[in-house]
């Protein structure tokens, strides 16, 4: 449905956007993540034709769309500020797109009702937009990118001014709502939470290219970099190398899966498979700092040689700060980089 090809932007002797590749499928939901500079935004206003290609192309549904104005490539776009009218109503907002498509009052007038029930906002057509709370205002924003039923629906870090509780519920409704509309979606975040909830398919870029593609699940169990990996919030990585089932690394023999690719290579120790056991057993820590993370314990362990490691504990199993503990790792919780 939505195909880029080698796609670059420059900003002078800098490559925004570095020759990127990427297809989004008819009812997919494509979430770009990345840290601020990445590209991922440029990425978007290049799809949407806000932002000229410097080389590359940009298709929708096999047409190029080189020299195709904004308002004519028919899709939708909800920026992290909502950018509503502050003159005009809810129902005016929401009915905006369709008033500049000449569509008859009263058939904007039931589509307006349709998209407010849709987003949980029944009845409020007539009220001020100044009157809303924050998850409202991006709820008619919502309604407003969704009223001329774009093909492609693009998010610009639509959550991002929200408080955590309400971003988490409203990321669960949207992925809702756009399965029930089949509607396809690009959006670009740089909260892997936001991207990991809502998505098919993610999309990590680094410095203007694409550093990793695949499902949530995909990614997370299996980063394909370091860098992808630290961006993820995984920081036990480590260089070794890897010789049958083991890894020689600072922090001694580190067991791998099955099959893992053998020789130098950076080895990622998921929180969840650093194990504490008894002082004298294992490789010896110092406990440095504990965190209370809601659901566990993150404890931060200093060993003798090498980099710190994060470890996660049940509340009444975390051990003190200052205590000498020993680390094992278990196998399943390790991934061979690259």
């Amino acid at each position: 449905m939505l195909r880029v090809e080698d796609a670059t932007v420059r900003f002078g002797d800098r490559a925004v956007l570095d020759s990127v590749d990427l297809a989004v499928a008819d009812h997919e939901i494509v979430c770009v993540l990345g840290p601020s500079g990445s590209g991922k935004s440029t990425m978007l206003r290049a799809v949407a034709g806000l932002q000229a290609l410097d080389g590359g192309r940009v298709l929708l549904d096999g047409a190029d769309q080189a020299g195709v104005p904004v308002h004519r490539r028919g899709v939708g776009l909800m920026f992290q500020d909502h950018q509503l009218f502050p003159q005009r109503d809810v129902g005016g907002n929401v009915g905006f797109g369709l008033r500049m498509h000449g569509v008859a009052k009263a058939e904007r007038d039931e589509r307006v009702r349709e998209l407010l029930e849709l987003v949980g906002l029944s009845g409020a057509a007539g009220r001020a937009v100044a009157s809303l709370s924050g998850g409202e205002q991006q709820r008619v924003a919502l309604a407003r990118a969704l009223a001329p039923r774009p093909r492609l629906l693009m998010l610009d870090e639509p959550l991002g001014q929200l408080d955590r509780g309400l971003r988490e519920r409203l990321v669960v409704e949207l992925r809702g709502l756009f399965r029930r509309l089949g509607t396809t979606v690009l959006a670009v975040t740089h909260d892997q939470g936001e991207a990991f909830a809502l998505a098919d398919r993610v999309v990590v870029m680094r410095d203007g290219r694409i550093a990793q593609s695949g499902t949530p699940l995909e990614v997370w169990q299996r980063p394909a970099s370091a860098f992808v990996a630290r961006f993820l919030g995984f920081d036990n990585v480590v260089a070794g190398t890897v010789s049958g089932p083991f890894a020689d690394t600072v922090w001694g023999k580190v067991p791998v899966p099955d099959g893992s690719p053998g020789g130098a290579r950076e080895i990622l120790v998921r929180p969840g498979g650093v194990r504490l056991v008894a002082p004298g057993d294992g490789l010896a820590c110092t406990v440095e700092a504990r965190t209370f993370r809601g659901t566990h314990v993150a404890v931060l362990l200093r060993p003798a040689e090498g980099p710190a490691l994060e470890a996660e504990c049940p509340l009444r199993d975390a051990p003190a700060e200052g205590a000498e503990v020993g680390v094992t790792f278990v196998a399943d919780e390790v991934v061979v980089l690259g």
